[in-house]
């Protein structure tokens, strides 16, 4: 009798999450982000403009959640854009589009702890305490991804509750501040807002980044996406709304916790209890996500050798790329100790953009048989992602540059050597 080989290890994810599930890792991608860290930078920049800024990037955002939304439907693999732009633009196309959301969504992820940890503990615990978060939040996410959307679920939930207190208060109460008149309104500081505020919009793209472990991922994947951004938008208005008339744009853009200033006009110690609880949770539901996403895109990348093959190791238990969140959690923690929130957004939102711009182009190439949207929405939202990308700050944009030659550098490199050793 022969002995049987012994089978290959299972790279592949296990499908375990539904409708609910990815609806709500989409809200706590989102929720977090926005409200609790972008309207800061952002009236800082348009001034009373802020929501003209917020309108252009939901626009941006919707565009890109279509073109995202029917590309995930073809192609339901971990990766997102990385695997939608290999296969619809091309290896470099693709890859550009991963190295893009791996740096950007890594700078997001410090930007995430920080904010938790500016809301939850004094000024000269932030730091230390923000780092305590990405390890413990990276450990969560080896564990499984049902592990994180379930934690995600608790996080949203105290998240929005807290909102609620922070939107009655806001239309409730006035500050003296109110009145103060913020920077000049102007278009360019209105495209800068925006480019900010979509920061806050990106977190459904890591619904398209779990697709390998979605049920159904063709219906569920597209219902999941449009749902949680119309959701997000919705919520973000009515945040956007109290905070401008409790506060008004001068005091957005010099509180470090805009919310957290917003339940200060109550005069009651309680509410701004539960803003800084309710931030915390929503940040910390952001960055459990960032650290899932980030973490199937090196997955894919892995695989297709644009990164170390070694990252592409699934854990036989828990069906998840724990080599590759290990690293990225390591790296968050690198950036939590070295940059500071408003830095690392504008880096963030200079990557994602990118990352956008690829996806829309893919979508544009799709044929009838899956084309669930309008091509028009897909050129619209590449343009605006190459106008929002040139309003940036000058410092994110050359940092962004930086990073992506060295992505470029090093795939250069490694194809290079491929192409010797195949010789």
């Amino acid at each position: 009798m022969t002995t049987p080989a012994p089978s290959a290890p299972d790279h592949s994810l296990a499908r375990r999450l539904r409708l609910g599930d990815a609806i709500t890792i989409g809200l706590g991608s989102m929720i977090g982000a926005g409200v609790f860290a972008a309207f800061g930078p952002a009236a800082a920049a348009a001034g009373a403009g802020l929501l003209v800024g917020l309108l252009i990037a939901g626009f941006i955002a919707f565009c890109n959640a279509t073109s995202s939304a029917q590309l995930a439907a073809q192609y339901p693999t971990s990766g997102g854009t990385y695997v939608y732009g290999r296969e619809r633009l091309g290896e470099w196309p693709g890859f550009l589009a991963g190295w893009s959301f791996v740096v950007g969504k890594t700078a997001s992820s410090a930007a995430m702890a920080i904010t938790f940890a500016t809301y939850a503990v004094p000024a000269p615990w932030v730091k230390p305490v923000a780092l305590l978060a990405v390890v413990l939040l990276t450990l969560v996410n080896s564990l499984g991804v049902t592990r994180t959307a379930g934690l995600t679920r608790v996080l949203v939930v105290i998240a929005l509750v807290a909102l609620a207190v922070a939107v009655a208060i806001g239309f409730a109460r006035t500050s003296p501040a109110a009145a103060a008149p913020g920077v000049p309104v102007s278009a360019y500081g209105v495209l800068q807002s925006a480019g900010f505020l979509f920061f806050a919009f990106a977190g459904y793209a890591r619904i398209a980044t779990l697709g390998e472990e979605v049920v159904d991922p063709e219906r569920t994947i597209p219902r999941a996406i449009t749902s949680a951004l119309a959701i997000v938008l919705v919520v973000y208005t009515i945040v956007a709304l109290a905070a401008l008339h409790a506060i008004g744009p001068a005091g957005l853009a010099v509180a470090p916790a805009p919310l957290g200033a917003v339940a200060a006009t109550s005069g009651a110690a309680w509410p701004g209890a539960v803003v800084r609880i309710g931030a915390a949770a929503a940040s910390l539901g952001a960055l459990l996500a960032m650290i899932a996403g980030i973490g199937r895109t090196s997955l894919a990348m892995a695989r297709n050798h644009d990164l170390p093959g070694w990252l592409a190791a699934v854990h036989p238990r828990f069906r998840v790329p724990y080599r590759a969140e290990l690293v990225v959690g390591l790296v968050v923690c690198v950036l939590v100790a070295v940059s500071d929130l408003r830095g690392a957004i504008g880096f963030s939102s200079f990557g994602v953009l990118l990352y956008y711009l690829v996806a829309n182009a893919s979508a544009r190439t799709q044929g009838a048989a899956h084309r669930r949207y309008w091509r028009w929405l897909a050129v619209a939202g590449a343009v605006g992602c190459v106008v929002l990308v040139a309003t940036l700050p000058p410092a994110s944009i050359a940092a962004g540059l930086v990073v992506l030659a060295v992505g470029v550098g090093y795939r250069v490199v490694r194809v290079r050597v491929t192409a010797r050793g195949a010789r």
